[in-house]
This record gives structure tokens, sequence and C-alpha cells, in this order.
């Protein structure tokens, strides 16, 4: 599949792979460089391939408090919250963001790899008088990221953008389009998602590139940001095998209300995770790799599950499960390279802690 800026990407010469069955840019200019103009400037995501499901109707608060881990019935309209979607024994069916558009209104953004499943699984665990609506082909989404992106934004359309607290929400109206503006990120970075009409993502696009101070940034980049901020990616530290209870460690999980799922994950953060994501730094630059064994002096204790040379750090970093006795930072380990083994040190998540995503202000640069 093809997202609607397949062709700006082609003539921009971006290198395009598959991810979740979408032919998505990995890099532009190069993912270091990428990396750091976004941690301090600001680039431009294409996200078109996430999903956007649609519920609605008197009880979609209910249903959906049913069916995430976040409480949803006291989100205020124009705010948005982060939980989980789980299966009856408490596995990850997908991580996602609700947003509450009005008493009876709310939008799912979803995984784009679980886009469908994840329709189907709400939409038989709705009441008769939910609907749901799968808008995700009618909409486009950009990421705008970084330490400049409100000014840059601002330049770019010549707007004010509305004074968004962290994960909160508001329409405005852009290049005499009206667009959902939200501040949540995945970066570490200030910054804002863009959720408007298919048709004007090239246009959007365009305008946004051109702009002074914004590139355009690809999957790479993406990933050693979420990587130094310890964010999890669904498939790597996310599945259906595990519950959140090892990389959420209680948070994202309102245990006082019921859920699908719930009984497991209280029963597994009562006693204790047995394994918990943690950080790794490495000596040098080689990444470690996903799926690489973990080990200390008793043995083996755990795996990775996603690494990189991270760029914000000067070093290589992993995500990894840890057996909650060996998951102190500072403890060291090695991680299986084939041949050889990697030193690490145990370290706490976040492993960049100067990222701007929570600040409550920041500067316009005029």
């Amino acid at each position: 599949m093809k997202t609607p800026l397949y062709s700006a990407h082609v003539a921009l010469g971006a290198r395009m792979i598959l991810f979740g069955g979408w032919h998505m840019p990995v890099q532009y200019e190069g993912i270091l460089r990428e990396h750091l103009h976004v941690r301090s400037h600001c680039g431009v995501f294409d996200t078109c391939h996430m999903g956007e499901l649609e519920v609605r109707g008197p009880h979609a608060a209910e249903d959906l408090d049913r069916l995430i881990t976040c409480r949803v019935a006291d989100l205020a309209v124009g705010q948005c919250r982060y939980g989980y979607l789980l299966h009856e024994k408490g596995g990850v069916l997908d991580d996602l963001t609700c947003y509450r558009f009005a008493f009876d209104r709310f939008w799912l953004v979803v995984n784009a790899s679980t886009r469908q499943s994840d329709f189907e699984w709400i939409r038989d665990h709705l009441s008769p008088s939910t609907t749901l609506e799968d808008r995700s082909d009618a909409l486009a989404k950009l990421d705008v990221q970084g330490p400049t992106s409100r000014a840059n934004l601002e330049r770019a359309f010549d707007v004010p953008l509305p004074d968004l607290g962290y994960f909160r929400f508001a329409t405005a109206r852009l290049d005499g389009t009206d667009c959902v503006i939200s501040r949540t990120g995945y970066t570490g970075e200030w910054g804002y998602e863009l959720y408007f009409p298919a048709e004007r993502a090239a246009g959007f696009w365009e305008k946004l590139i051109a702009a002074p101070g914004i590139r355009p940034a690809g999957l790479g980049a993406r990933d050693t940001l979420r990587l130094e901020m310890g964010y999890p990616l669904y498939g790597h530290e996310l599945g259906p095998e595990r519950t959140p209870a090892g990389v959420a460690q209680g948070r994202f999980i309102d245990l006082a209300k019921p859920f699908v799922g719930r009984d497991p994950v209280k029963e597994e953060l009562e006693r204790g995770p047995r394994e918990k994501l943690v950080g790794l730094l490495l000596d040098g630059r080689r990444a470690a790799r996903a799926g690489a064994e973990v080990y200390a002096k008793e043995g083996r204790v755990g795996v990775v599950t996603s690494g990189s040379f991270a760029p914000s750090l000067d070093c290589a970093a992993a995500l990894a499960y840890i057996s909650a006795e060996g998951a102190n930072p500072g403890q060291m380990v090695e991680v299986d390279a084939g041949v050889t083994r990697l030193k690490a040190r145990v370290a706490a998540l976040p492993l960049y802690r100067k990222g701007t995503a929570r600040g409550s202000r920041i500067e316009r640069h005029d």
C-alpha cells in the first residue's frame, strides 16, 4: 500500500521500504542528520499510514473504558490519552491514543499493521447503540516535531497555532482547510500531529518542506528518536504474547475500572513483572539487534527488542526485557552478537532526558 505522499517521497530521492505493508520512506538525507535536525530544529514525518477509528454514541465512553486500559470517562473534550487494547489473557493487541471530541464522540489513533484487526475486535465488543467508523482512508496525518515546530508551522501557514497543553488537541483552519491539531509526539520533542482530508496531503507536504527550518524525516529517524526516549513500538516491545505490565509497570493502566484483560495484568503487577523493559547503553557504536540475548554473570537474563546507534547519546543503545532482579540501572551485561558479545550497561528510561515535549511553553523563535 502507498500513502498519498508516495510520489513526493520518491521525487525527493527517499529510500523506500515496506513497513507494515506500506511503502514508506526510511531516510532522505540520512538517518543521523534527520534525527539531529528534529532534536535541534524541526522535521516532518509522513504518518498517513496510521489508522483513525471513530467511535460514537451515548455509551461510547463506557464501551471504550471496557476495551482500553486508560480511563476514558474522565477525558475532557480536547484531551487525548495513551493506552493499550488487550485480549482476555492480557496480551497487547495494540497501543493507541484516544481523543475526545464530545461527550459521545471519540477517535482512536491506531497502528497501521493492526488497523483492521483492531476495528474487528472493537466492533465485536461495542454496545448496540455505539457506532464504529474507520476514517483512515479519508484522512491524512503529518507529524511536525522538534523544538522550533510551533514557529515553523506558524510561518508555513501564516496563522497562529492554538495554545495546546501536552496531550491536548483542537481544531484549526490551515491553508483554508479544517484540521485537527494535537500535541503528543513520538520523538520526545515539542511537536504537533496534523489530521486533515487525504486529498490535501500533497499540498500540505509541499508547503511544509518549503518552509524555512522544516526538513522531511523518515522512519529511520523516527525509530532512533523513539528508542532514545524508551517509547515502545508495536511488534517489538509490545505484542499479543506479553501483557503491558513489564513495559508500562503500572502507567497507562487504570486498575480501578474493569477492562478486557484486566485480571491477568493486575495479577502480574501485584506479584511484580518477571521481566521489565529497560534501556541498554553499549560501549561504542555497534548496535545490538532485536532478538539478541542478554547475559549477566548468572547466565541469560533477557532479550533485546530494539537496537540502534543513538545519535543524541553518541553510542549504541537498545531496549530490552531483563529479568526483574537484573534490571537495576548501572548493572553490567553482555549482548550476544554472534561471534562476540557486546558490553552494555543497564539504564533507566528514558535514555535521552533533554527532550522538550512535556514543556508547558516553548519559544516562538521570532
